[in-house]
């Protein structure tokens, strides 16, 4: 298999287990559909221009966030954390499966995983 597909797959599979995980926990399914594409927002900075379309979508579009708000999930106890957790993880990896990737300031289709048509 090529890396492309490896990508991918793990892409689905992310996606797969953080949506498991949220419908398991029994949180709302209304919420989860709701914001799933909410760090899509973060392509507002292409209006400004690439540089910073490339800075602001990956600041919502790389795994630290999610990471920081599932440690506030453990330290806190609070659902909301893990919820919002969960639903950015599973909005990242959905992007991932599809082939998008974090951005290079020379355009939205350039992409470290690959160049888009």
């Amino acid at each position: 298999m090529t890396p492309k597909i490896w990508i991918r797959l793990e892409g689905a599979l992310g996606l797969l287990f953080c949506t498991i995980i949220y419908f398991h926990l029994d949180f709302n399914i209304f919420i989860f559909f709701t914001c799933l594409f909410l760090p899509d927002l973060f392509m507002l900075g292409y209006l400004i221009n690439s540089k910073a379309g490339a800075f602001f979508y990956n600041l919502g579009h790389v795994f630290i966030f999610p990471l920081i708000s599932l440690l506030f999930a453990v330290i806190t106890t609070k659902q909301i954390f893990l919820m919002i957790a969960l639903i950015w993880g599973a909005h990242i990896f959905l992007d991932r499966m599809i082939g998008y990737g974090l951005k290079y300031d020379k355009g939205f289709k350039v992409t470290h995983l690959q160049k888009l048509d």
